[in-house]
């Protein structure tokens, strides 16, 4: 194969890409509820401050290592500290274990644009969703049962990521998010707008604004502020170092940086202002408060709209179809940053063509979903696996890369805030050096020993502890073994 690496046509084209990536289905349904529990109009604040002193920062790192070495994260890494190839690898590995699941939510997206449609989930949705559609276990262990119907739309959803990726570059990422993400902007603005009509709805943005100021003295909302920005983001695995990779030597990369970062939480303000809105109109309807049905997550996205789409009466199906449409759109555009990580480091290792990366990156990956996530066991394993792989592989590559940077050897972090100032509008100094080096470590070593001591003393939730070491403590230690095999490679 050539040596040549692809390049975006644009700076513009990286911006719209990586904007994609950042803005993915946590931004809908995760942001909201996270500043609901944590002091609402309040949070605003230590978010703001978790963006500027953290989230930015890190975002900087990220590219100044990518688009220094012009690699992706396994090559970038060792170029820095030859050591350090192993972390990208265990960056790559965090990556294919994201992608496993990811396409399994996509599906349930997907598939709810249709069942929007006359409200396919009756009066019921809670039952529709666990029962009739996924058909979820009811054994607490390892049940593996087949569900025909989850099946073929999750072929269709990796058939799609796939001839996106194989588009290459410019072709396939980049043109993409070009198509989706302003697909997506007017989607979502339409929502916000109906949802801003909607009797009730003063009252769920109220709920959502209101500001609880004693929360501000609670160390766990300062955590949860941080912990939200990282994963919001795609910073700390590999997603931003690869994309950065692509761009041409003078590129101005903190002011990308700070477009794709304010770009990012104004889509998350939008996305609790239209969920609120969504959610004080479900409460004035039921005639309880926004307290009692306010939900966050999956049960947000698949059984409380739901539920609030069936009480709309005329234009339910329109409304629908916007909001998992939405879900949908925000959800690919991810999972295409997510698996274009893997995909770079095959070919920066092996000398690969890209086809081949996709081909085995998508094959490989592909099949483990598919076997997975057309079971009974699908949102058990979502849940199990996304928690562990958020709160500990993310967080673990985030600390470790940024450790050696700031703590091991200094003289990168120089290097690195030399090639950024060389480049950029915006200059990096003292400010960037103090919060990579204490600010940021401080947060996400809190964050993974707290983590760490709930799930060895506690476990999650109440899953079996089977599935909590198989598809749990699994993904971290296929994070681990990959990371030491792939790196123990040699290159071609």
């Amino acid at each position: 194969m050539t040596d040549t690496r692809e390049n975006w046509s644009a700076r513009s084209g990286f911006i719209i890409a990586a904007i994609g990536s950042a803005v993915g289905l946590g931004n809908i349904w995760r942001f909201p509820y996270v500043a609901y529990e944590n002091g609402g109009g309040a949070f605003l604040i230590p978010y703001l401050i978790a963006l500027l002193t953290a989230g930015l920062p890190l975002l900087f790192l990220d590219y100044a290592v990518g688009h220094r070495s012009s690699g992706s994260p396994p090559k970038a890494y060792k170029r820095l500290m030859k050591k350090a190839e192993t972390l990208g690898w265990w960056q790559v590995c965090v990556c294919l274990i994201i992608g496993l699941y990811y396409a399994g939510v996509l599906t349930w997206a997907g598939s709810y644009v249709y069942f929007s449609m006359g409200q396919m989930w009756g009066s019921d949705p809670e039952a529709f969703f666990f029962k009739q559609y996924l058909q979820t276990s009811s054994e607490a262990g390892f049940d593996m049962t087949f569900v025909s119907h989850l099946f073929w739309p999750l072929v269709a959803v990796w058939a799609g990521v796939l001839f996106i990726l194989y588009g290459g570059v410019k072709k396939g990422v980049e043109l993409s998010n070009k198509i989706f993400m302003p697909l997506l902007i007017v989607l979502f603005s339409i929502l916000v707008i109906q949802a801003l009509r909607l009797p009730g709805a003063a009252d769920g943005l109220n709920a959502f604004f209101t500001p609880n100021w004693t929360a501000m003295m609670d160390y766990k909302v300062w955590l949860a502020a941080y912990g939200h920005i990282f994963f919001s983001l795609s910073v700390g695995f590999g997603i931003m170092v690869t994309y950065a990779s692509y761009l041409k030597p003078k590129t101005n990369l903190t002011g990308s940086g700070l477009i794709v970062g304010f770009a990012n939480s104004s889509f998350e303000i939008l996305a609790g202002i239209g969920v609120f809105a969504a959610l004080g109109f479900m409460a004035h309807s039921a005639g309880s408060t926004v307290e009692e049905v306010v939900s966050g997550g999956i049960g947000l996205a698949f059984i409380a709209f739901p539920k609030l789409i069936s009480s709309l009466g005329a234009g339910a199906d329109l409304f629908g179809i916007l909001f998992f449409t939405s879900l949908f759109v925000a959800g690919i555009t991810s999972m295409v940053s997510i698996l274009e990580v893997p995909i770079a480091g095959l070919q920066d290792k092996l000398k690969w063509s890209r086809k081949k990366a996709v081909s085995a990156v998508g094959g490989g990956t592909g099949l483990v979903s598919i076997f997975l996530f057309s079971t009974t066991n699908a949102i058990k394993l979502v849940d199990i696996i996304d928690h562990f792989i958020n709160n500990i592989g993310i967080v673990t590559g985030a600390l470790i890369s940024i450790i050696m940077v700031s703590w091991f050897k200094r003289s990168i972090m120089k290097e690195l805030e030399l090639h950024i100032n060389g480049i950029s509008t915006v200059q990096l100094g003292r400010t960037w050096e103090l919060t990579l080096t204490i600010i940021t470590p401080g947060v996400l070593l809190s964050t993974l020993l707290l983590t760490v001591y709930a799930l060895l003393t506690k476990g999650y939730g109440d899953y079996s502890f089977g599935l909590q070491m198989w598809f749990g403590w699994g993904s971290i230690i296929f994070c681990v073994l990959g990371a030491i095999l792939f790196s123990r490679l040699k290159d071609r």
